[in-house]
């Protein structure tokens, strides 16, 4: 299968390609060994959430920390 590169760096994907990995709408894109892996994603609040977290290295543990913290705040 081939897909074309438009002139604004835009390519449509195989429609035989996209039936065979299910809907989707947004994919994650990595460079692996000088190809472009184009993984399916489902976007969600939570799913960001948690990429932006682990992006700035908190972890569950720093979480549970803090909101104990704010509970024992509020009391």
């Amino acid at each position: 299968m081939l897909a074309k590169l438009t002139s604004k760096n835009q390519l449509t994907l195989p429609k035989q390609a996209l039936e065979a990995v299910g809907t989707a709408s947004h994919f994650r894109v990595e460079v692996e060994d000088g190809r472009i892996v184009l993984t399916p994603e489902r976007l969600g609040a939570a799913d960001a959430v948690r990429r932006k977290l682990q992006a700035l290295g908190i972890t569950e543990a720093d979480v549970a920390d803090a909101v104990a913290w704010a509970r024992k705040r509020r009391r």
